[in-house]
């Protein structure tokens, strides 16, 4: 059983994860506890796929929300599907921020002023979100 069991050094190797991240994982909750054999960590060769759907997960989710994903999904196929429904719409919050970023900095560029803060359009902008206004707002105020 011993030869099936991988090392943190194996682990590592496998995934590309730094075996300082691999322990980090397991202290927050990620990656299951390993076997010790004489003081050393040693992993089923499944945590290899285990470290591989958190390395896709991070991508769009929090080590925590990934933590919540795994726990809720050995609860129910509901659970899971609740917490990426919400995911989704922060996603969606998040692109609508970054499209009106984007406005604002295409509609700098194309400000005639020399210097942007002078153009009376900024500072109207300015005055808009201190008093609040979210910036896909402010476009269109």
């Amino acid at each position: 059983m011993a030869a099936e069991l991988l090392t943190i050094g194996e682990l590592s190797r496998r995934t590309g994860v730094a075996t300082s991240a691999l322990r980090y994982y397991e202290e927050v909750g990620l990656l299951r506890h390993p076997t010790r054999i004489s003081g050393h960590r040693r992993y089923q060769p499944e945590a290899a796929g285990v470290v591989g759907a958190i390395l896709l997960l991070r991508d769009t989710f929090t080590l925590e929300e990934i933590r919540r994903l795994m726990a809720s999904r050995s609860k129910s196929a509901r659970a899971w599907r609740d917490l990426a429904q919400r995911k989704l719409v922060e996603l969606d919050e998040r692109i609508a921020e970054a499209q009106a970023a984007r406005v604002a900095v295409e509609h700098a560029l194309a400000c005639p002023h020399e210097d942007i803060v002078t153009c009376p359009n900024f500072q109207r902008i300015v005055l808009l979100r201190l008093a609040g206004k979210p910036l896909e707002d402010v476009h269109s105020a």
